[in-house]
C-alpha cells in the first residue's frame, strides 16, 4: 500500500474514531441530563415482557365474561379510559356487582390496561365486576396526576354504576407494582382528608364506599430506597422521570408519595403480596407492619426466604404456578370476607 492510501485510511479511521467518541459522548450525556433515553429503554423491555405474561394467560381465559371497553372517564383526557368485565349472565339484567379496579403497574413509566384484560377477565369470571384503568405515565406526565386520574375513574364508575353492572357500596381498588402503590395513594386520601388535601386529591367517592385493597408487589416508601447496583439504577430512573426531579429526595412535593408515612387507622382492609425474589419485597413487608400496628384488617401473601423457585416481580400474573395460583385463590378469599361482612 502506498504511503498517500495509508494516509487517507488513517484519516478514514480517524474521522471515524472522532464519530463513534462524538456518538458515545451524546448518548452519554443524555443519559446524565434526561431520564427519557434509559425510561424508553425500560418501557420497551417492560411492555415486551407484559404481553408475553398476557398472552400466557390466554389458556386460563374462562368464558361467559363480557366486556364494555374503552370508555373515557375524564372527558378531553387522551390518557383517561377504562375497560370494564363482568360475567355474562350480567346481561339484560340489572344485578350489581362488587367491583375491583385494577391499577396496572409498569413502574409509573409504562404500561396499560389492555396488558391486565386477560387477569381482569379471570376476576370477573369469580363473580365480581372488574375495570382496568389507564392513567398517564412517565416521563410525559409526573406526579400526581395517575393518582388524580385514579380517584376521577371512581367517581366515573360510581355515576355509571348501573350501565356497568356496579354496586358502588362495594368498591375495591387492586394494583401490581406502581399501580398498587397508586391504588394505595387514593385508598389513604379517602382515610385522611388532610393527606387528601396534601396531594390535591378532592375524593370522588367515600370512605366507606371502599371496601379493600389488593396490593401486589408494590413502592409504598421513597425514603431510603436502595439506589445502589443496577436495581438502583433502575430506580433512579424511574423515580427521575415520575417526580420531574433529578434528585428527587429533594423534591418536597415527591415527598407525599411515601405514602407508608401517611395510612391511618381508617385505611381500608387490605390484602397484600410479594415474591419472596421481589427486590421491592421489604416495602410490602414494612406496609403490612405498620397496618397491622394500626389496628387495620390486614391479610398477607409471603414467602419463605427459602422458598424456591425464588418468586419476581408480578409473579401473581404467572397462572402456572403454584404460587400464581395461590395468590389468585387468596386473593378471592381475602374479597368474598370483604362483601359478606
Amino acid at each position: 500500500m502506498s504511503h498517500a492510501n495509508i494516509s487517507r485510511l488513517k484519516k478514514i479511521l480517524l474521522r471515524l474514531f472522532v464519530t463513534v467518541a462524538a456518538i458515545v459522548l451524546l448518548i452519554y450525556i443524555a443519559f446524565r441530563v434526561s431520564p427519557w433515553p434509559a425510561a424508553l429503554l425500560i418501557r420497551s423491555a417492560f411492555n415486551k415482557d407484559a404481553k408475553r405474561v398476557s398472552a400466557a394467560l390466554e389458556k386460563h381465559l374462562p368464558s361467559g365474561v363480557s366486556a364494555i371497553l374503552h370508555q373515557q372517564y375524564l372527558p378531553g383526557d387522551k390518557d383517561a379510559f377504562l375497560d370494564v368485565y363482568y360475567p355474562s349472565t350480567l346481561e339484560q339484567t340489572d344485578s350489581l356487582l362488587p367491583t375491583i379496579v385494577w391499577i396496572h403497574g409498569g413502574g409509573w413509566i409504562s404500561g396499560n390496561k389492555e396488558q391486565v384484560g386477560n387477569y381482569c377477565r379471570i376476576l370477573a369470571s369469580k363473580g365480581y365486576t372488574v375495570a382496568a384503568i389507564d392513567y398517564s405515565i412517565a416521563p410525559e406526565k409526573k406526579y400526581p396526576l395517575p393518582v388524580l386520574q385514579t380517584n376521577a375513574a371512581l367517581g366515573y364508575l360510581t355515576r355509571h354504576h348501573q350501565r356497568f353492572h356496579i354496586n358502588p357500596a362495594c368498591l375495591l381498588l387492586a394494583g401490581d407494582s406502581g399501580g398498587s402503590h397508586i391504588a394505595a395513594q387514593v385508598a389513604a386520601a379517602l382515610a385522611d382528608s388532610s393527606y387528601a388535601t396534601l396531594i390535591g386529591v378532592q375524593p370522588a367517592i367515600e370512605r366507606r364506599q371502599l371496601q379493600g385493597l389488593l396490593l401486589y408487589c408494590g413502592p409504598y416508601s421513597i425514603d431510603g430506597v436502595n439506589l445502589e447496583g443496577a436495581f438502583g439504577n433502575f430506580l433512579r430512573t424511574v423515580l427521575w422521570s415520575y417526580s420531574g426531579s433529578k434528585d428527587f429526595s429533594k423534591n418536597t412535593e415527591f415527598t407525599t408519595a411515601s405514602v407508608i408515612s401517611y395510612v391511618n387507622e381508617n385505611f381500608p382492609a387490605a390484602f397484600i403480596s410479594v415474591g419472596n425474589g421481589d427486590p421491592l419485597a421489604t416495602q410490602s413487608y414494612a406496609l403490612a407492619e405498620k397496618l397491622g400496628r394500626l389496628g387495620v384488617y390486614t391479610d398477607t401473601l409471603f414467602f419463605a426466604a427459602d422458598y424456591l423457585p425464588a418468586l419476581p416481580h408480578e409473579y401473581q400474573f404467572n397462572l402456572d404456578t403454584d404460587a400464581g395460583q395461590l395468590a389468585l385463590s387468596r386473593s378471592i378469599q381475602f374479597l368474598n370476607r370483604l362483601k359478606e361482612q
